[in-house]
């Protein structure tokens, strides 16, 4: 085990999964309240567009995927505002176009480019020390915001009218939090790729809806879920010469399996359920109760 801790790219590794699993895990807690899962897989799509038109004509990958990233999230919001489509569709057409992007930038690179694929298939052993300030200065920015604005995003995740008559800026906290899943989305794109990022928004978060009522303990569960999952996947691959995005989400998948299996809420319907049936069972025999 002290093998592990004696590499700096493995530290590195491990710093990146923690900052990661925790920030990705606690801001999909409102990603899976509001039903906006859909939205992150867009977002992650506009971000590897980026990335490829940045390999292409030789630019910074994450400046051209948070750009992609934030036209995508904005202009879904917009539309969905303005226009007589609803969210999901209007996410369907902008997912579609920016795979379509990336696609057309991949073809049109004359030779085949290990780093692009990385952005893909996710790459949490690369991490380099440029790419761990980054990572933290962007989870503690959005954690910080997170905990600035917790009650406006807890009342905006249950009730967007009540917020709004509360007279709270419902439609700029909307936005806002749509800029702190591109940007979470972002910053995890290098190590989990592009095709797992959205796991580590939504599981995480999924798994702990299955086991408190508390919006607080669930953001806790949902956090303690990543960071676990994303050290225990890191030291999987490391051992085990595997993929590590993929150990996550694996991990991850059978966190939430359990979760829903010993969940206390799936306990209180089936009680719901059972008396729902004994009174019923009381009606029939008794028709003039």
């Amino acid at each position: 085990m002290l093998e592990f801790f004696s590499y700096d790219f493995m530290l590195r590794s491990l710093l990146a999964s923690i900052l990661i699993g925790a920030t990705c895990s606690i801001v999909g807690v409102f990603v899976v309240l509001q039903g906006l899962s859909f939205i992150g897989a867009g977002i992650a799509h506009a971000a590897f567009a980026g990335v490829a038109l940045a390999f292409l004509i030789g630019s910074n990958p994450f400046i051209l995927a948070i750009i992609f990233s934030l036209i995508m999230v904005w202009l879904s919001g917009v539309l969905s505002e303005k226009g007589s489509l609803n969210l999901d569709a209007t996410i369907g057409i902008l997912f579609s176009l920016t795979m379509a992007l990336a696609v057309l930038f991949i073809g049109l690179m004359k030779q085949y480019n290990a780093d692009l694929y990385g952005y893909l298939f996710g790459s949490i052993l690369s991490i380099s020390k440029g790419d761990l300030k980054v990572i933290s200065l962007i989870s503690f920015s959005v954690l910080l915001l997170v905990r600035l604005f917790f009650k406006e995003f807890h009342l905006l995740a249950f009730d967007r009218e009540m917020a709004e008559a509360s007279g709270l800026p419902a439609r700029k906290l909307f936005f806002l939090l749509l800029t702190l899943m591109a940007v979470t989305i972002v910053m995890s794109l290098k190590a989990t790729g592009e095709l797992l990022v959205i796991a580590l928004i939504v599981i995480p978060a999924s798994s702990a809806y299955q086991l408190t009522h508390s919006m607080g303990k669930m953001m806790l569960i949902s956090a303690a879920f990543g960071v676990s999952a994303s050290i225990l996947g890191l030291i999987a691959s490391f051992y085990l010469d595997i993929p590590s995005g993929s150990s996550i989400v694996i991990l991850l998948s059978l966190a939430f399996a359990l979760s829903v299996v010993f969940s206390p809420k799936k306990k209180c319907s089936a009680r719901i359920y059972q008396r729902f049936n004994e009174e019923a069972s009381k009606k029939e025999v008794n028709p003039n109760e």
